[in-house]
């Protein structure tokens, strides 16, 4: 079981070939990010709390949801402990249960485009505002995969602030990754 109370980039590569399961839908997770609170420019929470952001800064093991470029629902799952706004951002999965669900949202796309991206992963699950604390374990089950699992780490993409930072993980080679899918040289 992960513990979601240790620092974001340490509970992201644990969520690599997770199986997150919200209603019809089952995801394996492919792509993830860490963002680290204070100390990070680019997490939500690094100017302090905000009506926004607050579940990030609420129980680690939460769902946090939020409007990305003002159409897309995106998510985090909340770490570290309580106080602290860590999370990891939901980047990237393979559809494993509810495919018929998930065309009804996303419409005729390529299998391994379905919840690639964190605006596609949220409309994947179908994931709104009212989903936000949503506890794991509760309302959320994620399944741990049999064995560990390889990955990549390199710089966050999709941001202007701190993007260097190797908080990015991935699984190798997969088709949900989002580009670019190699390790940095």
């Amino acid at each position: 079981m992960i513990d979601f109370s240790a620092p974001a980039d340490v509970v992201a590569p644990q969520l690599l070939g997770c199986v997150l399961r919200y209603g019809p839908v089952a995801v394996r997770l492919t792509e993830v990010e860490a963002y680290l609170g204070a100390t990070d420019a680019a997490a939500h929470t690094y100017r302090g709390m905000t009506p926004r952001n607050a579940t990030m800064f609420g129980p680690p093991g939460r769902l946090y949801v939020y409007i990305s470029y003002g159409i897309h629902r995106a998510a985090n799952l909340v770490c570290a402990p309580e106080g602290e706004g860590q999370g990891c951002l939901l980047r990237a999965g393979e559809v494993v249960a509810g495919e018929d669900a998930v065309r009804t949202r996303r419409g005729d796309v390529p299998c391994n485009r379905l919840a690639s991206g964190p605006g596609n992963l949220g409309k994947a699950f179908g994931f709104d505002l009212p989903d936000n604390g949503l506890a794991v374990g509760k309302h959320l089950l994620l399944t741990p995969p049999p064995a560990p699992v390889d990955y990549v780490r390199g710089p966050r993409i999709g941001i202007s602030k701190n993007a260097d930072a190797p908080l990015r993980f991935w699984l190798p080679g997969h088709p949900t990754v989002t580009t670019p899918r190699s390790a940095p040289q």
